[in-house]
Formats: C-alpha cells, structure tokens, sequence
C-alpha cells in the first residue's frame, strides 16, 4: 500500500540540489578571526579546535591548552581593551595544511587614552575542509 504523500515527500526530496561543502580557504579564516577578535568573540576565534598554543600575556606557552581553558584566557585578555583597529596584513600557506595569518591590532586600555600596537600570529592546521587555529601568539 502507497501513501500518497510519502511518495510526493520522496520524489520532491531526488529534486533539491545536493550542495557539497567547499573547503574553506585561509583567507576565509582570516577573515572569521579577524571578526571574532573584533568582536572579543573568544569562542568564535578559538572553533572548533580541541587544543591551542596561547602565547599572551597571562597564559603559558610551554604547552597546549585545552579549549575551555584557552576560552578563558582569552576573554581575560580581551576584557581589559577596547579595540581602535584591526588588520589582516599577511596570509601565507606555508607548506600543505599548515598556513600563517598575521594580524596587526590597535586598540585602548579601559580608560585611557594611549593607542597601543600589537601583532597577532595565528597558526592554522588544515583539518578536512576546516582550517582550524592551532596557534596563537602576540608580540608588542
């Protein structure tokens, strides 16, 4: 026995497109970090990546930090500054699924006045169609 509407939800279901998933570019991750660090978005800056080398101010880089606790130091860090600019000034794949984002940052300390330079080195892995941050470090 047929139901109608089975059949009908079947049939219309082989007509929609199949859309595959692009692998995403470095530039799109550069991109996405540049926005999520504007946004003092720890989450969005950190994906999907399970452990990460942090190398700020307050954390230790002498080995890989889990998500939760790479989240964490990153809204500590975020929380003190007001960001003034933020720009994407090198992407470079360094050798296959291994590629380098350069970010040069301006912004504030809370209640002062005194613009402040940083540049960001953001170390990405390629991860099936996913470049995921695996390293990030800050210089003055």
């Amino acid at each position: 026995m047929h139901t109608p509407w089975l059949c009908l939800s079947l049939s219309t279901l082989m007509l929609l497109p199949i859309q595959a998933r692009a692998q995403e570019t470095l530039s799109d991750a550069a991109s996405r970090a540049k926005d999520a660090w504007s946004a003092h978005d720890a989450e969005g800056l950190v994906g999907h990546t399970s452990t990460l080398i942090l190398q700020i101010p307050g954390a230790d880089a002498s080995s890989a930090l889990e998500r939760p606790q790479a989240i964490e130091l990153l809204r500590r860090y975020f929380r003190p500054a007001e960001e003034r600019g933020l720009d994407i000034t090198a992407i470079r794949e360094v050798e296959p699924g291994k590629g380098f984002v350069e970010l040069t940052r301006r912004y504030v300390v809370a209640g002062t006045t005194e613009l402040r330079r940083e540049t960001l080195f953001l170390g990405y892995r390629l991860v099936g169609l996913e470049w995921r941050l695996a390293e990030l470090r800050s210089a003055p």
